[in-house]
């Protein structure tokens, strides 16, 4: 009797490692660098000591955040292939696609950044932009860090849960909400001064982006 044979078919893994061990290795090395900087920043949830301290625009471009910044691209990439995979749409070993996810949230970052700049300017508001753009390139990459730990568990163990991922994207949403309750009450005064304007940017360019977004990526998974 002549048993059937099956292919193996063996997932490349090895992409993932790399990027894994290169994420947590940026994160290891700002440790190393900002050892009393990276110590508030890891307390940013329970404490605004460091939005207080770091609070100066320069810091926007600074080693500590630029370093951390391809951190969160990493990582969001990641969570997000993750949880297409978890959901039954994309594989978690497509390194194909994470590059795309990887390219997009990098374009889609630098130019939302670049046209609020833009309009920033045209306004006459561009410090608090800056300010603003500061708070918020701060508490994201604090969400990117957070679950990129998740991610290496999610990556490397199968049969997970739909809840898991949800349960991640709550707490990450509840950061950025609890972001903008940091930075409207402690930029209140420019914002009240320049209501109009704050009321426009927050629908032109913080809700229709991500609306868009959401509404492409359904649209491409359905």
């Amino acid at each position: 009797m002549i048993e059937q044979l099956h292919p193996r078919i063996f997932e490349n893994k090895d992409w993932a490692t790399f990027l894994f061990v290169l994420a947590f290795g940026l994160v290891a090395i700002t440790k190393s660098a900002y050892e009393t900087r990276f110590s508030e920043f890891s307390k940013l949830i329970f404490s605004d000591k460091y939005a207080k301290i770091y609070r100066d625009t320069s810091n926007l471009k600074g080693s500590f955040i630029v370093g951390l910044f391809f951190v969160q691209i990493i990582s969001f990439a990641f969570f997000i292939q993750l949880t297409m995979h978890i959901f039954g749409y994309a594989s978690k070993t497509d390194w194909i696609l994470f590059i795309q996810i990887a390219t997009f949230l990098l374009y889609f970052i630098l130019a939302k950044y670049l046209i609020e700049k833009i309009v920033a300017t045209s306004f006459n508001i561009e410090e608090f932009i800056d300010l603003l753009n500061l708070q918020k390139a701060t508490y994201r990459t604090y969400i990117g860090v957070f679950i990129l730990p998740f991610n290496a568990i999610l990556f490397y163990y199968d049969n997970i849960p739909k809840s898991v991922p949800l349960a991640i994207i709550g707490v990450s949403l509840c950061i950025s909400l609890f972001s903008y309750f940091i930075s409207i009450k402690t930029y209140q005064n420019i914002i009240i001064s320049k209501l109009f304007y704050f009321i426009l940017y927050l629908c032109a360019l913080e809700i229709a982006p991500y609306y868009f977004m959401y509404y492409w990526i359904t649209k491409e998974v359905a």
